[in-house]
């Protein structure tokens, strides 16, 4: 999807080098974006996509360490964009990760690394980022949730229980940050084709849930990406505090 209003535009993108980070990063470079693209692991074949969209696109992205289990590389990494700008347009929060088990399965330990990663980490890099947004009286951050923290995910409390914190988190902040012209919105996809869905679902349930869907198919990663593009854009200029669900009709 091409958007002509976000070229040139700078923006922060957690968790890009697989699913619906990297699909979002192909969209963004698409519309010619200028992206700090924030990973935890960085390897070669991630370098060289990052590479390929750089001169196909011809844009610029500059790949940023990432680990949100470490308050010093949050830091490190808000550090590294200010060294070349602090005039960020776009947030978008996707960084996560799934974890399977049932609630009295459930260790406390655990449950603060879920929260830790999933919630409490992207809130912090929030705050700091979005305080140079209230200064320059504009911004815009978008939430990756899931349609997990709508309707529960059996087998999967910490991980439904974080996506609908990030959900409150979007309604409370949309209404503390918008007099500084700071649009907070968010995206619940529901079975999206991600290495992370694939690996953590069992292909019965897989079989199943899509049955339920109307559209009988689980979305692809650029399906979700796209709407995270026009969340971005001024083409959603008057939309805030919202949580798209994307999932084929299923909720």
């Amino acid at each position: 999807m091409y958007l002509g209003s976000l070229k040139n535009k700078n923006v922060v993108i957690t968790g890009c080098n697989k699913g619906i980070g990297r699909a979002t990063l192909e969209e963004f470079s698409k519309n010619g974006a200028s992206i700090f693209a924030c990973v935890r692991t960085i390897n070669l074949e991630f370098k060289k996509y990052v590479n390929y969209l750089k001169k196909k696109y011809k844009v610029k992205i500059q790949i940023i360490h990432l680990d949100l289990l470490d308050t010093k590389s949050i830091s490190g990494c808000i550090n590294e964009i200010y060294k070349t700008t602090k005039d960020i347009d776009i947030l978008v929060n996707n960084a996560g990760i799934l974890f399977n088990a049932l609630f009295q399965m459930t260790s406390e330990k655990k449950l603060k690394e879920i929260f830790q990663i999933n919630f409490f980490s992207q809130i912090y890099l929030t705050q700091i980022i979005s305080r140079g947004m209230a200064k320059n009286k504009k911004g815009n951050i978008i939430f990756v949730s899931s349609t997990s923290g709508l309707n529960g995910d059996e087998g999967r409390f910490a991980y439904s229980s974080t996506k609908a914190a990030i959900i409150n988190t979007t309604k409370t902040l949309s209404k503390e940050l918008s007099n500084y012209n700071i649009r907070v919105n968010s995206i619940s996809p529901g079975l999206t084709k991600t290495d992370l869905m694939l690996e953590n679902t069992n292909e019965d349930i897989i079989k199943t849930e899509v049955e339920k869907i109307p559209l009988k198919r689980i979305a692809r990663t650029d399906e979700i990406a796209n709407v995270i593009i026009f969340l971005a854009s001024e083409k959603s200029s008057y939309i805030n505090g919202q949580n798209i669900v994307v999932d084929g009709g299923y909720l």
